[in-house]
Parts: C-alpha cells; structure tokens; sequence
C-alpha cells in the first residue's frame, strides 16, 4: 500500500522548519558542508516521490514526443472552415480533429463530435429536394428523359379555358373555400378553377330575373308617386317661368362666388380669366402691324381677283404688277442689289404684257 500523502499544511509546516534551522547559517551557497546539511533538512521534509509515477510520466511525454514527430513527417494539407456570421463554431467540425491533427483539445473552438453534422440540420418538410436541381447536373441522358416527360405531361395536360364543372358545383352550392379539394384529381386537374369576367351564376341570374319582373316601367312611377302627393300646386307657364328663373339666378350665383374663390387662390383658367377682363390678353404694336399687313396682302389679292375677271389680260397684267409692288414700309430693308433685280424683273413683264396686244391685232 502507497504511503499517505501529506497535506499542504504539514508541508508548509515542515517546510518552514528547515528555513527556521537554515536561518543564519554562514557561506550557505560556498561550503560544502552546510549545502549537504540543508539537503538533508529538505530531504526529510518533502516527501519521497513513487519511481513508478516519474515513468509512466516519462513514458507518456515520450509517446506525445513521437506521435508530434510523426504528425510533422505525415503532414497532410488540413484548412479549417470558415464560419459563417451568426453561426455557433461548436457546431462545425474541426478538420484537424478529422484528421487526427488537432492538439488544442478541448480548447479547440470548433467540435470535436464526428456526429455533430447528423445532429445539425433537420431535413425540411415543407419544400422539395428536387426543386434544387438546376441543369448544370444533368447529362445528356437525363436531359433526354426530362424533355420527353415533358412532352408527354404537356399532351396530358393542355391549358384550356373551360371551367372545371366541380368548382361550378361548388361554387353554386357554397362550398368552395381554402380546404375545398377538386374531385378530379385535386391540384393536377387542368380545367380552370376560377370564373370567366362577367359571369353569373344561376342563383344571381334568379335574383336578377325576380327583380326585373318586380321593376315597373319609369311613367308608372311618376304617376304613382304623384298619386301620393295631397297638396299640389297646379302648373302653369307663370309658374314655370318664375321657377326656371329661380334656378338659373342660383347657378348663376353658384358660378359667380365659385369664380371668385379660384380668382383669390389663383387657379383661374385662360378662358375665366378673358372673361373676366379682356384687356389682360391686347397684343402688343408688332403684332398688330403684322396682322395689318396680312390683311392689306389679303385685300390686294382679292382686287386683284375682281380686276382679272372684269378687263381682261391687260387689266390682268398690270394687276399683277401692282401685287409685285413692295410696301413703303419695306424699302428700306432692301439693299440696292434687290432693287435692282426686282425693277428688272418688272421691266421684262411691261415689255411682255405691251407685246401680247400687237400679237393679237
């Protein structure tokens, strides 16, 4: 049986022994002799250790030496994953421990439970794995297979517009709601599940013909409504005149304060506002000088006209000469390369205009 082990007090106590009997000795760290002694002292005190203890120890450092030699020869190429942000690194399995690399030990931040990915994510229950398949993993034989299902689910299930008859039922009979489920094959079945605009089902097309029997022509209302009437007041061209009157001096009234609120709040339209006051829209003396000259050009074409169906080709030409004659006004924006091709111009229509007459005689 192993000795007792001493508790920490007992050492302290033995401890501080051997400093009381060491206490004052001279050339403590020179003499042989006193170093012996002190050996002695701390001998006796401290408590002899279990050789079978110091090589187990020595065995296991030797064992830790040797698989770290190991790891260093064997190395293999061994990167932690990333962690994503918000995730718990605890549930990731460490990669080094995966490969029997890892010597953080239980400091190691990442897990070191191999069923840690069993442990993890649920599978969904509420989507479907092979909404997640995308083409990139399809080889031409799968691709092959998949448009030829497709074909085929399309010849079985062309779209159409006809309603389907099971929702007409239900729908007739009240019953179509968030849980009805279609008899002819639920969500597969191609009809349509929804009213064409502007249909009307056979109860509503009973409550349209009950009230159109109940209407009574517009005439029949009148005289029954005046048949309730006791008082009445008998309608005569005065009567009407004045109530005519009435009414419109009311409109007018209505207008006339509407027009005088869009005025204060400057929302007035152009043509409220021309009404109001015309002289906002006068033009100003170019414009009218424009306009004048038009209408001087407008009435010399029109004498001109008259002229040529009265005297005749001579008439006619000197009409023509008179149309090509430049206002007074205009002389002066002509430069005298102008003048001068405009009066040669009218020189060669006279001496046309004095030839045509000798030609005719």
């Amino acid at each position: 049986m192993p000795p007792k082990q001493q508790s920490k007090a007992e050492l302290a106590k033995k401890q501080k022994m051997v400093e009381d009997k060491t206490f004052g000795l001279k050339n403590k760290n020179k003499s042989k002799n006193v170093q012996k002694y002190v050996h002695s002292l701390k001998q006796n005190v401290q408590p002899v250790p279990d050789p079978s203890k110091l090589a187990a120890k020595k065995k296991k450092e030797e064992e830790k030496a040797k698989e770290k030699e190991l790891n260093e020869l064997f190395k293999v190429a061994v990167s932690q994953p990333k962690v994503p942000v918000g995730v718990d690194p605890k549930s990731i399995l460490c990669e080094f421990y995966k490969a029997g690399q890892c010597a953080k030990g239980f400091k190691c931040k990442f897990s070191h439970d191999l069923n840690i990915q069993r442990k993890g994510e649920k599978i969904d229950l509420y989507s479907d794995k092979r909404d997640q398949e995308s083409m990139e993993d399809w080889d031409q034989e799968t691709l092959e297979k998949v448009v030829e299902s497709k074909v085929n689910e399309y010849k079985q299930n062309k779209p159409t517009d006809i309603v389907c008859k099971y929702f007409l039922e239900a729908v007739e009979k009240k019953q179509y709601g968030w849980f009805w489920v279609c008899p002819n094959g639920g969500k597969d079945c191609h009809y349509r599940h929804a009213l064409p605009p502007g249909y009307i089902l056979k109860s509503q097309m009973k409550a349209l013909l009950e009230e159109e029997s109940e209407k009574i022509p517009i005439e029949e209302e009148i005289e029954n409504q005046r048949a309730k009437i006791t008082t009445s007041t008998p309608m005569t061209p005065e009567l009407f005149m004045a109530w005519k009157k009435k009414k419109m001096s009311e409109r007018d009234a209505g207008l006339a304060a509407l027009r005088a609120e869009r005025a204060k709040n400057d929302r007035m339209s152009g043509r409220e506002l021309f009404l109001s006051d015309s002289s906002l829209f006068v033009d100003d003396a170019e414009a009218y000088d424009k306009y004048q000259r038009e209408e001087d050009s407008n009435a010399t074409e029109h004498k001109a006209n008259d002229n040529s169906a009265g005297d005749g080709p001579s008439t006619a030409a000197t009409s023509v000469c008179d149309d090509e004659v430049i206002p007074e006004d205009d002389d002066d924006e002509l430069d005298m390369e102008e003048l001068n091709e405009l009066e040669a111009s009218l020189a060669k229509k006279t001496s046309i205009e004095i030839k045509e007459p000798s030609n005719i005689t």
